[in-house]
């Protein structure tokens, strides 16, 4: 997808000072003035399916949500959202397969989209960071769904929550939509409980002719009830708001400091 928008944005077409442009030609970059991630432009990247408030909202294109997660503003981007992807999902697509997590990632993605939808109106917002955040909160559920054939669990929850929180607290600089992490964060972690769910220890050691241990605990199963009526009800409210043109910051007037705090060195207005 990468390299397809790139043969679309086609630097040199605009006569402009494009990085690398003898070596790459049609798939050189933009100046790095307008573009530091070593990528294409804004108009291409709006183009191509990069989340835009007005134009999910009012020029009915809902499909936005998901695709803006398949693109990147630069090659830089794309290989720290890879880096990323190469250390937090592969241990999950070993464990619990392709499908599963591919459907983790993606709600995920369109989970990350819509709470940013809500509260950014200005601009456009690419990445998969989104999808990213929700296999980390997968993590965490999984952890917590299937706590008893764990035995390393305290350790594993302390490095989950310490990588969160520096992940979460990146967030906050300008330039980073953290709306989209915490939205795919959340789901993610919703959908752990449903899709990442594993028999309770001692189960599949059974004897024969004992007499049936249930596959799951009491637990495990209100857990995964929780979470599919808060997965329906979040994004039905969710998606009616955006939908309806509704202001997230309207209705939480702190919300706009999750995903930038202004400081001496920076300002969040622009």
């Amino acid at each position: 997808m990468f390299l397809a928008v790139m043969y679309y944005n086609n630097c040199p077409a605009n006569g402009r000072d494009c990085v690398a442009r003898r070596f790459l030609r049609r798939f050189s970059f933009q100046p790095l003035r307008e573009n530091p991630l070593l990528g294409p432009s804004a108009t291409t990247l709006r183009n191509y399916g990069a989340l835009d408030w007005n134009k999910v909202v009012h020029g009915n294109q809902p499909w936005r949500l998901e695709t803006s997660t398949w693109l990147h503003a630069g090659l830089i981007h794309l290989l720290a959202n890879m880096i990323s992807l190469i250390f937090i999902g592969v241990r999950l697509e070993q464990q619990f397969g392709f499908w599963k997590v591919g459907l983790v990632y993606l709600v995920s993605g369109f989970g990350g989209s819509t709470l940013s939808v809500l509260f950014i109106r200005k601009g456009i917002s690419v990445g998969a960071s989104g999808a990213l955040f929700g296999l980390l909160g997968a993590m965490f559920s999984e952890l917590i769904t299937n706590w008893t054939i764990y035995t390393n669990r305290f350790a594993a929850m302390a490095n989950l929550i310490i990588i969160a929180d520096i992940n979460l607290a990146l967030g906050i600089l300008p330039h980073v939509d953290n709306f989209a992490h915490i939205g795919g964060f959340v789901t993610g972690f919703l959908l752990g409980f449903v899709l990442l769910i594993q028999p309770q220890f001692g189960w599949l050691d059974q004897p024969f002719g004992a007499k049936s241990k249930s596959k799951y605990n009491a637990c495990q199963i209100v857990l995964l009830i929780v979470a599919v009526v808060s997965l329906i009800a979040g994004f039905a409210v969710g998606l009616a708001m955006v939908f309806r043109g509704e202001d997230g910051n309207g209705h939480c007037s702190w919300c706009h400091y999750l995903t930038c705090v202004p400081t001496s060195s920076w300002k969040c207005d622009n």
